[in-house]
């Protein structure tokens, strides 16, 4: 009976130093691939906040939120740009809006590329898509640096979309490296 008793004692504890070590380590693991992926990006505080709230550290479903997020920014931007064009009374900042706004469009359809590249495992596809984003939000973010000057938001909004697309990029080279 004492023999049984010790066995099942021996057991529960090897079951606890088992989980608990294993708990750590999967928590490092976690904060790794953040680390690693945010170092690389051209705004790494704003990728440590957007990648915890990811609520996963797999690189496709990391890809995935990211790409849904910048989708997101980007449709918000886009109606930002369309709000300001009807509203734009200076002709030279109802043009940039007007602009803006196909080229959001535009971002719109290079994300939406992103996606389906993504769920083909066309990683170097995401890549190429996101850069594509970026450089229509940095034309349009080019235009309303121009005299006279931008009081909205687009900027700011602007500048967050290539910081999502930033983190994209990383993500698909990761991913790239492991295909």
């Amino acid at each position: 009976m004492a023999s049984s008793s010790f066995l099942a004692v021996f057991r529960i504890v090897l079951l606890v130093m088992f989980f608990n070590g294993m708990a750590p380590m999967h928590a490092a693991s976690q904060d790794d691939i953040v680390s690693t992926i945010c170092k690389k990006t051209r705004n790494p505080s704003f990728c440590f906040n957007v990648l915890k709230s990811a609520g996963t550290t797999d690189l496709k479903g990391l890809a995935t939120f990211t790409l849904n997020l910048a989708h997101d920014k980007v449709a918000q931007t886009r109606a930002l740009a369309l709000s300001l064009v009807s509203k734009a009374t200076d002709p030279k900042l109802k043009e940039r809006y007007a602009t803006c706004a196909e080229q959001y469009d535009d971002a719109a359809d290079d994300i939406e590329d992103g996606k389906n590249d993504l769920g083909e495992g066309d990683y170097n596809g995401v890549n190429i898509k996101a850069s594509a984003a970026m450089t229509e939000v940095g034309d349009c973010l080019d235009s309303i640096t121009q005299p006279p000057k931008d009081p909205s938001a687009l900027s700011s909004n602007g500048k967050t979309v290539e910081d999502i697309c930033s983190i994209i990029l990383v993500i698909a080279n990761l991913l790239l490296g492991r295909a």
